[in-house]
């Protein structure tokens, strides 16, 4: 997976937009972030950064500690940034799909359902 297939997947959620988040694309539900692609850097690392449940944040630095890269002070309330190269293609697109679900409204998520 990369920054191309996750845009793809994050515009693919109910009532998903892209909009630019200083000078980032991000995706929003309603006007909320669920999600925000990272410059890739001089080390050509490809990141995204998450809205997750705060335990699920706490599961993944047990299980893919080498994946999470720290965001300081944004580290509280479960932002997380993470390594795409370093997460299995599957397990990302379901945190995709589960930050969408952290900030989208109950009634857009039931009907996700139906």
């Amino acid at each position: 997976m990369n920054q191309s297939d996750i845009r793809a997947l994050a515009l693919s959620l109910p009532e998903a937009q892209e909009h630019p988040h200083f000078e980032r694309p991000s995706f929003r539900v309603r006007g909320k972030i669920f999600a925000t692609l990272q410059s890739v850097g001089e080390d050509g690392v490809e990141k995204v950064v998450l809205k997750l449940p705060v335990l699920v944040k706490e599961s993944l630095q047990q299980t893919d500690a080498a994946a999470i890269v720290s965001l300081g002070n944004w580290d509280k309330g479960g932002w997380t940034q993470l390594d795409i190269g370093r997460m299995d293609g599957e397990k990302l697109a379901d945190l995709v799909r589960l930050a969408w679900r952290q900030v989208a409204p109950k009634t857009l998520i039931a009907g996700e359902r139906e």
